[in-house]
């Protein structure tokens, strides 16, 4: 609902201190909303505050909470001090996340860590803000932002996609509650970025490849698409247009419909009807 998305109102966003949430955060100042910005105590959570006073938002505008979204009582914390010191939220941005990598048996022992953060991060970050910005009776808006392993779930990560299928789902639940409440004038959107260079995905590269979007092309079109009405955003990068993300997703879909193995797409039996599939 880009009507939250003016001048004076309060955005939050998680995860805020680099990458995604960072260009976010500064697209929002820009737009003349005041911004709080959450993430992990450090350096990098006090720098982004300075960014985005840098991209013209006043200083008392611009605030940094360090916060854990994995724990409720910091997520509720962080509530209490953006409605104290700038005023009721009507934009939250659940964004934080890790990507560490997994393994089917946890070899690494940080299965329950992603999905903390990346699932459950968000789940309570809504829970905790949303009842407060439909009672305010104003449009309210809430990205979560998953991803597109969350629903074609490549294999490699399982914990990640575990947890960005549990976003996906949660955020279709989430639309279809505000939507048949009445009064409310909130809405919530799912966030799926293609390939984003950011200090998630760098892997020690310090250089964007070729295929990514930066984190800037990646907000604009965000937003964009949030004017525009969509509720599924399904960003492109410079390597997948949104022809190719349709075939991939509906190819998933058909896994089940089709009675195939799971992840057949990986599946070597498969590999000249997938890429068929897409050639059609």
């Amino acid at each position: 609902m880009d009507h939250a998305i003016i001048g004076g109102n309060v955005a939050v966003v998680t995860g805020g201190a680099s990458g995604i949430g960072l260009a976010a955060a500064k697209h929002l100042a820009v737009r003349g909303l005041k911004v709080a910005i959450a993430d992990l105590p450090g350096d990098a959570l006090e720098a982004a505050r300075e960014a985005l006073v840098l991209e013209g938002a006043a200083d008392g505008d611009a605030l940094a909470v360090p916060c854990d979204v994995s724990k409720a009582e910091e997520l509720e914390a962080l509530k209490a001090q953006v409605w104290r010191d700038l005023g009721p939220v009507s934009v939250l941005m659940n964004n934080a996340g890790i990507q560490p990598g997994s393994s089917i048996f946890d070899r690494e022992r940080n299965w329950r860590r992603i999905i903390d953060v990346n699932m459950w991060g968000i789940i309570m970050g809504s829970q905790i803000f949303a009842p407060d910005m439909i009672a305010e009776g104003k449009p309210g808006l809430i990205v979560n932002t998953g991803s597109k392993q969350g629903i074609t779930t490549p294999p490699g990560d399982p914990a990640y996609n575990v947890s960005k299928s549990g976003v996906k789902t949660f955020t279709e639940a989430l639309q279809h509650e505000l939507r048949n409440t009445e009064g409310c004038q909130v809405e919530a959107k799912l966030f799926i970025p293609g390939f984003v260079y950011t200090p998630l995905t760098a892997n020690g590269r310090e250089e964007k490849p070729s295929g990514a979007w930066t984190p800037e092309q990646t907000v604009e079109f965000l937003f964009n698409r949030i004017e525009l009405g969509d509720f599924y955003i399904l960003c492109p990068d410079n390597d997948v247009d949104r022809a190719t993300d349709e075939k991939r997703i509906l190819w998933a879909a058909q896994d089940i419909t089709e009675n195939r193995v799971p992840l057949s797409r990986w599946h070597g039996d498969y590999d000249a009807a997938f890429k068929e599939w897409l050639k059609a």
